[in-house]
């Protein structure tokens, strides 16, 4: 920036700035980056619990959270396998659909009257269960 041009570095550092912001904000992140809406709609709740409240260990933010948590997790169950999965990655979908409800039912167990320990692993499983889920998704 030293060669540039003085009354161009005020021009960089505002655009610099102003990019910093509109990537740094909650709405950057809220775009669609699964193929199924109910996954996406999933992970605008389950995003900010992962990389904030868990490693916060503000379980309190997680149980309030979790009916929201739940509904939308609730949702990807009841889409089931998506349309046009191929018959071998449609079985071993569902076999990771009924891992994610499963690990939902305990999470709800654990939300409701689990101890901060047994709400971390079933949160844990929640998110691990549905990146697996996520990750068999056909692409956009």
């Amino acid at each position: 920036m030293k060669d540039m041009n003085p009354q161009t570095k005020p021009f960089v550092i505002a655009l610099a700035v102003a990019m910093l912001i509109v990537f740094t904000t909650p709405a950057a992140f809220a775009e669609e980056h699964f193929s199924v809406k109910e996954y996406n709609e999933f992970h605008d709740v389950l995003r900010p619990l992962q990389h904030e409240a868990l490693p916060a260990k503000d379980f309190q933010r997680i149980r309030t959270n979790s009916g929201e948590l739940l509904k939308r997790g609730e949702a990807i169950v009841r889409v089931g396998i998506p349309k046009g999965m191929p018959k071998p990655r449609s079985e071993e979908f569902a076999k990771g659909l009924k891992d994610f409800n499963d690990s939902l039912a305990k999470f709800q167990k654990h939300a409701k009257d689990g101890t901060d320990a047994q709400l971390e692993a079933s949160f844990s499983a929640v998110h691990d269960s549905f990146e697996m889920l996520a990750g068999m998704l056909p692409r956009k």
